[in-house]
């Protein structure tokens, strides 16, 4: 017989007096420690011709600025607009969390763009040079989402899944949600919280949209691919991924399902990413191939 787990990890890693680092922090270091690694790789092996490691720190610096400051006003703008209006101190407070994977992608596209045109290199040649480095970050920050319990799947109870999944504390009614861990553990082994399991939806996206992406897209792009392929075949996979896990995936509480009862703002977001993917990977066949510079 299967058994729900409970979900009761410490999200944060290390305390030093006042100074709590999060495991949440220490996934996204994680994902940018193996996007340098991955970059200096590539760079050293040519495939950004004209770009040395110098340019390439430059080109991170300025990707993981777009990260964040896109990923919070993404957030705003797409999730929680009605609340930033009430209180536009809101956008400021990253530590109570909200980012947006669509808002950090076009703040690092923005970012892209500057740092290309200042190199004199097409766009998307950046574009497809960067997207297989996304892919690690990915899933480390979804690994983050399941160690902070935060952003959930839907419940279990009445599916094939019956009987299996997690106990997210914080997803519980009351009087659960307020109780001890320690009383909060007993009604679980007696299970009494056996009806609240869920889909560990991060780790679904960890899976998906971090292993199974940066397998493909370092796969694909070991050699060269025309312009446009890389990112084309990025678009396609993330839009896909994200579509499908949106099914088993909570919708955000303050927008809910946006049409026909299942219809989420995550899918809405990623139905433009896949028709775009499909067709730069259409678009790409007829477009020249970058060289790698082995000089």
């Amino acid at each position: 017989m299967h058994m729900p787990y409970l979900h009761q990890i410490d999200p944060i890693a290390v305390s030093l007096g006042p100074l709590k680092v999060h495991w949440y922090g220490l996934m996204y270091l994680l994902g940018f420690v193996v996007a340098w690694w991955l970059g200096r790789r590539r760079v050293r092996a040519g495939r950004l011709p004209g770009v040395d490691d110098n340019g390439f720190g430059d080109l991170m610096f300025y990707s993981m600025l777009g990260v964040v400051l896109g990923g919070r006003i993404g957030y705003i703008v797409f999730y929680d607009l009605s609340e930033f209006l009430k209180d536009p101190l809101m956008i400021v407070r990253v530590w109570q969390g909200g980012m947006s994977f669509h808002g950090g992608l076009l703040g690092v596209l923005a970012a892209v763009a500057w740092w290309s045109r200042k190199h004199h290199l097409h766009f998307f040649d950046t574009v497809d040079f960067m997207a297989p480095l996304v892919p690690a970050g990915l899933g480390f920050g979804r690994i983050g989402n399941y160690i902070g319990g935060e952003l959930w799947g839907k419940p279990t109870a009445g599916t094939v899944f019956d009987g299996c999944g997690v106990i997210f504390p914080r997803a519980l009614p009351e009087p659960f949600a307020s109780i001890d861990a320690a009383t909060l553990r007993s009604y679980f082994e007696s299970g009494a919280l056996n009806g609240f399991a869920r889909h560990p939806s991060q780790l679904y996206q960890a899976a998906l949209e971090g292993l199974v992406m940066f397998c493909v897209l370092v796969w694909f792009s070991a050699k060269p691919r025309p312009r446009y392929a890389v990112s084309g075949m990025f678009a396609l996979l993330y839009g896909s991924f994200r579509f499908l896990v949106e099914f088993v995936r909570e919708p955000d509480a303050q927008l809910g399902y946006l049409a026909f009862g299942w219809v989420t703002m995550g899918q809405v977001l990623s139905t433009p990413l896949i028709l775009l993917g499909l067709f730069w990977l259409w678009h790409s066949r007829r477009a020249p191939t970058l060289q790698p510079d082995v000089r």
